[in-house]
């Protein structure tokens, strides 16, 4: 199993940028495949992006218009969502979240495809 602990977040500026960050616990976080989502109130839980286990294989969701870059550390145990061009419908709590698979692959965009998961952190995007 692993802990993950969301951080970064806080409130910006339209058309800022942020950078949230995921730190994992354990020995095997390059066995989990790693994702981003985010909830909005009154929402239901959205795909942002996911990672692969070495980082080299990459997905977003469509309505991220290449603005987010998700990327990780596999020495640091760390995952991270870099926001550009934020607007505030990217307002939301943002969560980290784990799924153990084979070497190279992407889970389904769904919050369903993953085991795990950190406590969120808050974006607020306002201008």
């Amino acid at each position: 199993q692993v802990q993950l602990v969301e951080s970064g977040g806080g409130w910006v500026q339209t058309g800022g940028s942020l950078r949230v960050s995921c730190a994992a616990s354990g020995r095997t976080f390059s066995s989990y495949a790693m994702g981003w989502f985010r909830q909005a109130p009154g929402k239901e839980r959205e795909f942002v992006a996911a990672v692969s286990r070495s980082g080299r294989r990459t997905s977003y969701a469509d309505s991220m218009k290449g603005r987010f870059t998700i990327s990780r550390d596999n020495a640091k145990n760390t995952v991270y969502l870099q926001m550009n061009s934020l607007n505030p419908e990217d307002t939301a709590i943002y969560y980290c979240a784990a799924r153990p698979v084979v070497a190279g692959a992407l889970p389904p965009p769904s919050p369903r495809e993953y085991d795990y998961w950190g406590q969120g952190t808050q974006v607020t995007v306002s201008s």
